[in-house]
């Protein structure tokens, strides 16, 4: 829950003489290297797809024999409307028999929740070593099996994916910042700032609180912004907006471009796996604008200091 009155708008910092620092032409050297849009194609093998779920389904937890749990409760009628006491003893679970479960169209209801052809799950469920979870535990084998294959489609999307720059007349106006309102919670929020765009950084995690405050003290950071939301890569799993751009000034000669993902933490089973493969997404769009002199790189990490040494 959040105070709505401790909602503010957040304006744009300015130079000494009055500028606002997003029009600056340290920032528009950032900006350029990062603002132009991109579009996607996907290579979809089918065949290694299919192994991959096949091999998801094999290496998954066993699924136990579904059980029906049921329970008495004596039930009165007053002024007050119906009531309910459960009785004593009055519980039990019950391990159902495979014979007396009805199996349902599990080719319908995969299909429904993976979109994959019915040909394609016939392989796979054929192939792999699970129908007798299915006969077993219907639900949750159809449960699990749905979850499972998403994710390998998911995979296989990001693995296939080819990014390209749509031309140098599509992209992110540099104007967008002035025209598009920033608001943010007092308490998320680093008040005051030196190096950003804005005159304060809305952050959404204490990683993001503890990076832009590295930021602010590393004094070979110019400038910096926390990418607003309208600021987005396409993927197929939706849109991806992420975190940071940077602009370093290397002892003083050499000039680092950074756009930078902050993540809690760097494991893989840490990450959910629709975010990792967003990220994914994101590291091949920018790869896809690395073009020209000094481009800007794309870095995931859990600190700034992580960034500058990958860099170094």
């Amino acid at each position: 829950m959040k105070d709505r009155d401790e909602r503010e708008p957040v304006a744009l910092r300015k130079d000494k003489n009055g500028k606002a620092l997003v029009l600056s032409d340290d920032f528009k050297a950032l900006w350029d290297r990062i603002k132009y849009k991109t579009t996607y194609r996907v290579q979809f093998d089918n065949a290694k797809l299919i192994a991959a779920c096949i091999d998801a389904l094999n290496k998954a937890p066993g699924i136990p024999k579904a059980r029906l749990q049921w329970r008495k409760a004596d039930i009165s009628i007053g002024k007050g409307g119906v009531l309910t006491t459960e009785t004593k003893n009055g519980a039990a679970t019950v391990v159902m028999d495979e014979t007396d479960i009805e199996l349902p169209d599990v080719l319908t209801e995969l299909q429904d929740r993976t979109q994959l052809t019915r040909r394609t799950l016939v392989k796979v469920l054929t192939e792999c070593e699970r129908l007798e979870d299915f006969r077993r535990n219907p639900q949750l084998f159809i449960d699990q099996t749905a979850e499972l294959i998403n994710a390998c489609k998911r995979s296989a999307l990001v693995d296939g994916i080819l990014y390209r720059k749509l031309g140098d007349d599509s992209y992110w106006a540099q104007e967008l910042f002035q025209e598009e309102e920033l608001t943010g919670y007092l308490k998320n929020m680093l008040r005051d700032t030196a190096k950003s765009i804005y005159e304060h950084v809305v952050w959404d995690s204490p990683t993001e609180r503890d990076f832009a405050d590295a930021l602010e003290k590393d004094q070979d950071v110019l400038l910096y912004v926390k990418l607003p939301g309208w600021f987005k890569v396409p993927t197929p799993l939706g849109t991806y907006n992420p975190d940071w751009a940077v602009l370093v000034n290397k002892d003083g000669t050499q000039r680092l471009y950074f756009v930078v993902e902050t993540k809690g933490s760097l494991f893989d089973q840490d990450l959910r796996v629709k975010e990792a493969a967003k990220i994914a997404c994101g590291k091949a769009h920018f790869n896809a604008l690395a073009s020209g002199e000094n481009p800007a790189k794309y870095a995931v990490a859990t600190k700034w200091g992580d960034v500058l040494s990958r860099a170094s």
